[in-house]
């Protein structure tokens, strides 16, 4: 209800666009939620620490003129690429030590002027511009970081591996909800709203023509899917970035329950389907939402699971905010022998390189992830290892 109001006030603004020279005020307490509905040339305050780049992409995608960070768009934690993604965009950058989120009001009047915010209503607030050498140099620093951040990383990771709930993923069976979707001995696509994804469907455009394969999006990658004119079959997930009219596109609801040996299981999506009169299954299953995508499409018996914008190392966990990526690699271990990750396909194939087949592509870009998993556990270190050795050895 509230994203179908956010658009079509959107429409209203573009029609009866205000004839001051100001640009307005966006307040995004959630950045991808409210990015939609941002105008060209609009001034959008955030708090979000380590800008990822699926938010970054977000409010490119809206075209504002400036950001204003209340939260350092880089913490040194790691590398993350949001703010890099802004300024190569030509969109201004600026950090602020108040919370501007609280103190001035939605749609307001704006002018930024002499490192100002200038706000109708409220005291000007210092603001610091940042330019490409403040993040490169905040990047650098990042990076010094990553070393232990990796550390940190695996460990948990490998600590996750040892709990009864993470292990169940792999060695018992997961029962699905009673989905009447037919995926057996069929093509599926699981898309996420990752980076890039948005090309990376486009480019797979053939694929879907050719495969007709049947689609499970998770939460707001339906929203994408439907504008290019591809329905999802199944939207899964905490149903909390999806609009009302995806939701409402005919594909079976399903709401990820997050499942806990220590915990109750909730279902924080349950709320909103109830709240629009639509039906819907809940999956109990620990992990992401993802995972529980690529479980769902593997345990009804898709003979190929191509994955579109799907996490799969650390910067990418490190941007949603989550310590390891246990249940991940134990998803990937099942369901390997039917996965094909597109991640990235639209990065190879922009390269001024010769163009190949669309499945050659598929299978390059499904290898990467493949051994990032392979060098997160000791047996792939050791095995590293042990090949780096021995090419020594033939090169002495």
């Amino acid at each position: 209800m509230l994203y179908n109001t956010a658009m079509g006030l959107n429409m209203f603004m573009r029609v009866f666009k205000p004839k001051s020279a100001d640009p307005l005020l966006r307040i995004a307490h959630r950045t991808k939620v409210t990015a939609p509905s941002v105008l060209p040339g609009e001034v959008v305050v955030i708090s979000h620490p380590d800008l990822d780049a699926v938010a970054a992409e977000s409010l490119v995608r809206a075209k504002p003129s400036a950001v204003i960070n209340c939260a350092p768009f880089v913490t040194g934690k790691y590398p993350n690429q949001g703010p890099d993604i802004l300024l190569a965009a030509d969109v201004a950058i600026f950090e602020a030590d108040v919370n501007i989120l609280e103190l001035a009001m939605d749609r307001s009047t704006c002018r930024i002027r002499d490192g100002v915010l200038e706000v109708n209503g409220i005291e000007p607030i210092p603001i610091r511009q940042l330019t490409g050498e403040d993040i490169a140099s905040s990047l650098s620093d990042a990076r010094k970081n990553l070393d232990s951040e990796l550390d940190a990383f695996v460990r948990n990771t490998m600590s996750y591996l040892g709990r009864d709930s993470e292990r169940t993923l792999l060695l018992d069976p997961v029962i699905p909800p009673d989905v009447k979707t037919n995926f057996f001995d069929k093509p599926a696509v699981v898309a996420v709203r990752g980076s890039r994804y948005r090309e990376d469907l486009r480019l797979l455009a053939n694929f879907f023509a050719d495969a007709k394969p049947l689609i499970i999006a998770v939460d707001g990658a339906a929203d994408e899917l439907i504008s290019i004119g591809l329905v999802p079959n199944v939207i899964l997930g905490d149903m909390d970035s999806v609009s009302d009219r995806s939701l409402r596109c005919g594909a079976e609801l399903i709401v990820h329950a997050y499942a806990s040996n220590t915990q109750p299981v909730t279902a924080p999506g349950a709320v909103r389907c109830k709240g629009l009169g639509l039906p819907y299954m809940t999956f109990p299953v620990a992990g992401t939402s993802e995972d529980a995508a690529l479980l769902l499409a593997y345990e009804l018996g898709a003979k190929l699971i191509v994955a579109v914008g799907t996490h799969t190392h650390m910067e990418d966990f490190l941007d949603k905010g989550r310590k390891g990526m246990a249940s991940t690699f134990l998803v990937r271990l099942k369901v390997g022998s039917r996965l094909v990750d597109a991640k990235g396909v639209s990065s190879l194939m922009s390269m001024n390189q010769p163009m190949v087949p669309s499945l050659l592509v598929l299978v390059l870009a499904a290898l990467f992830p493949v051994v990032v998993l392979l060098l997160l556990t000791p047996a792939g270190q050791i095995l590293s290892r042990s090949l780096v050795l021995v090419y020594k050895a033939f090169t002495a």
